[in-house]
């Protein structure tokens, strides 16, 4: 988790920046789109100082009251995170534009607009290749970028580049809202822009919470941990049958792992036991974010 802390700390201080200046760009142009990305990227900046409170709160050790640790908790504030991408970025995005289009004002100095904006786009693509090239080197699982996106069990790094990646989308939209209305003498077009940048917010946290709520109910750990685990246990040479590991992901570090299996009838009781601390051993070496095994042990030959 430490490498996905790292882009939520580059995150915080790069949006935080680049809101003060959309907003300060904003107020001198008048423009709508650029007032809707400042909204943007201050849901932005509070997101990630969300996820970094989740992060923290997550790695308290298990109690009396929480066995098994606090890992769902960066899951919750994950699916906060989203929902206030959802309703304040695009919530309030959505809004602006509606009361410009009602309202229309024409953009009076574009040149802060499209400073601020060349150099936002500079920042955001610098931030969402650190991000993407942190994730790719993190993550195990097969696939092209959304897939692998779709199937981590770290918001710290999907969350960051979804963000990263709706930035992006609407840092071109607003764009090209100031230069069509300012070309076309169009304030019209401005409330349009920020209306469209409210409904790409929308889009990828509408994403944003499908991920975390699948995280937040007790998702699986990856295929891969699972096809992997259960070839190694049926490689083991006092092993009969197994079925299907069952798996439930409790942070991006932490899974917990419950097995049913039928040894050789021919062990006797002190030998299953001793099976099972090795099998143990082997799985924890091999996929260390497993730290919970509860396995049962069954004679179901005949």
């Amino acid at each position: 988790m430490a490498e996905s802390n790292s882009s939520i700390y580059g995150a915080l201080i790069a949006n935080g920046l680049i809101a003060i200046t959309k907003f300060a760009a904003a107020f001198f142009s008048g423009s709508s789109a650029m007032l809707s990305e400042g909204i943007h990227s201050l849901v932005d900046t509070s997101n990630e100082l969300l996820l970094l409170l989740g992060i923290k709160r997550s790695k308290r050790p298990p109690d009396k009251k929480h066995p098994f640790g606090y890992g769902p908790e960066l899951y919750f504030w994950s699916l906060i995170v989203a929902v206030l991408v959802f309703g304040l970025g695009g919530g309030m995005s959505i809004y602006e534009g509606i009361t410009h289009i009602g309202n229309p004002k024409p953009i009076t100095d574009p040149f802060w607009g499209y400073l601020v904006l060349g150099s936002a786009f500079i920042f955001e693509t610098i931030s969402i290749i650190i991000s993407v090239k942190g994730f790719l080197k993190h993550s195990h699982h097969e696939g092209n970028l959304f897939q692998k996106l779709r199937a981590s069990k770290d918001p710290g790094f999907f969350l960051v580049i979804y963000e990263d990646a709706a930035d992006i989308i609407g840092l071109i939209i607003a764009f090209a809202g100031i230069v069509l209305s300012t070309w076309l003498g169009n304030p019209l077009i401005d409330g349009i822009a920020s209306i469209l940048i409210g409904i790409v917010l929308t889009i990828i946290a509408i994403l944003m919470i499908i991920e975390t709520h699948n995280l937040l109910i007790g998702e699986s750990a990856g295929k891969e941990l699972v096809a992997s685990t259960e070839k190694l246990i049926q490689q083991d040479d006092d092993v009969f049958q197994v079925q299907t590991p069952l798996t439930m992901q409790l942070s991006p570090d932490e899974v917990l792992l419950a097995l049913n299996l039928q040894f050789k009838k021919n062990l006797s009781g002190a030998q299953i036991v001793s099976s099972i601390a090795r099998l143990e051993k082997k799985i924890k070496e091999k996929f260390p974010q497993v730290k919970q095994i509860y396995i049962e042990a069954a004679n179901l030959s005949k």
